[in-house]
């Protein structure tokens, strides 16, 4: 059997399965679920991945598993991600009607995709004529929300991140792979696919603002306004905009999570949660003690006291050219010349940002999206590309990397230099955090 050979059939065992993978994605689709809170996501997810008889590892980082496919050899192994997670949405037509998370920024392809892979690998019985492993990672809480929760895990020692992927590597999920690549669905309004490109980097914040409590209408004198001095910090961030450079593509945006407890008392509890953004880490840690020292000021105005609890973000995200090449060569032979765009830097950020410094990643995009991203109108309007072609390049990627002895594969890593390695990389944040 030539590798053509192995693609087409790997391909063809992908659309055997074409209805069940669609079923998959639509299914996690409507049942949306938010970071660490994955539980009925994970386990549809874990239950297909042990109906194709792999080893399964479920519980890592709360919800998350993966599954090993063995190689002919032992030479690389490549890891196929799948976010499980979803944002908060209530507005959104298919949001869950109790916690308002919401599908609206395509994990569920993901995973579908992901679970499509291995589908393809197994049925084609691909894995014999392979030179490595392929492990399949289903990872939860890449969507960085509910940062009050999170931190509450973090301090009960059930977390050391609040990200998945940065929990993987924490965790050790993430030493026995060589390689990652997972593909994210969006609106592409000019091309099917896009390949390479960048996101910014960011560090968290929860803040809580403490005042003095009284009554609104007969006593506010005798109390301290922790919602005023929230708004002056607001407006001393605002009042440092100027200084941001644009090349660095700094992105503030907090929203205050709890403004006081009722209308008649001075609010003496007001909590916010935001990100700094960046394309640059240096650039975000000099714009983290600006947007601190504006909080501080928001309080100091007015005598309350302000808690600023700054927390691991993402790391910025790039990608691994070799790797990409293959994906555009396998999408632009599934999907016809000029179907696939290069992609440019972006401004949202992703936790596969921090394993990009560590090992060889890529992270593409796919289309056949309506709507805009983490909105109302966020659909997935052509499953067959969303779910089934993205399962397809990512499956022809992996024969192309583990062919002839993963020659390829082996070729990868021998050149990737990494910025991190797993020790260096959570120094790195605890020293940031200190």
């Amino acid at each position: 059997m030539t590798k053509e050979e192995l693609k087409a059939r790997v391909c063809a065992a992908i659309e055997g399965r074409a209805a069940e993978i669609i079923a998959l994605g639509e299914d996690i689709f409507t049942h949306p679920e938010l970071g660490y809170k994955e539980f009925r996501t994970s386990g549809k997810v874990a239950a297909k991945l042990s109906g194709l008889g792999a080893e399964v590892q479920t519980g890592i980082a709360i919800t998350g598993l993966k599954a090993r496919l063995r190689g002919a050899a032992r030479n690389a192994a490549c890891c196929v991600m799948g976010e499980l997670d979803s944002v908060l949405c209530p507005g959104h037509p298919h949001a869950d009607p109790l916690t308002g998370a919401a599908h609206s920024c395509g994990h569920n392809a993901q995973a579908a995709a992901m679970v499509g892979v291995g589908m393809g690998l197994v049925d084609a019985g691909a894995m014999e004529h392979l030179g490595g492993d392929v492990v399949l990672a289903a990872v939860p809480a890449e969507e960085y929300v509910e940062i009050e929760y999170r931190t509450k895990l973090r301090r009960e020692g059930k977390i050391r991140f609040l990200g998945g992927k940065q929990e993987f590597i924490a965790a050790g999920a993430l030493d026995d792979v060589d390689m990652a690549m997972m593909v994210h669905a969006g609106p592409l309004p000019d091309h099917k696919m896009s390949v390479g490109g960048s996101n910014n980097g960011f560090i968290g914040k929860f803040v809580r603002f403490r005042g003095k409590e009284a009554h609104a209408g007969g006593a506010p004198h005798q109390g301290i306004n922790a919602l005023n001095a929230a708004m002056l910090g607001l407006m001393a961030i605002h009042a440092n905009r100027e200084t941001f450079r644009e090349d660095d593509t700094i992105r503030v945006h907090p929203i205050i999570t709890k403004g006081g407890d009722l209308v008649n008392i001075i609010p003496a509890d007001v909590r916010m949660e935001t990100y700094v953004r960046g394309k640059r880490m240096e650039a975000v840690i000099d714009v983290s003690r600006k947007v601190d020292r504006a909080l501080r000021a928001g309080a100091m105005a007015v005598g309350a006291e302000v808690e600023i609890e700054t927390l691991p973000g993402y790391l910025p995200r790039f990608s691994e050219p070799a790797m990409d090449a293959l994906f555009r060569a396998n999408a632009e032979c599934l999907l016809g010349p000029g179907t696939v765009g290069e992609g440019e830097h972006t401004t949202g950020s992703t936790d596969m940002g921090d394993v990009a410094h560590i090992m060889p990643s890529i992270h593409p995009s796919v289309g056949g999206v309506t709507g805009r991203g983490h909105s109302e109108d966020y659909q997935i309007a052509d499953p067959e590309l969303t779910y089934v072609a993205t399962a397809k390049v990512i499956a022809m990627t992996v024969v192309d990397l583990l062919w002839d002895d993963a020659s390829k594969a082996r070729a990868v890593i021998a050149g990737f230099r990494p910025l991190l390695t797993k020790e260096t990389y959570l120094k790195m944040w605890a020293d940031l955090l200190a």
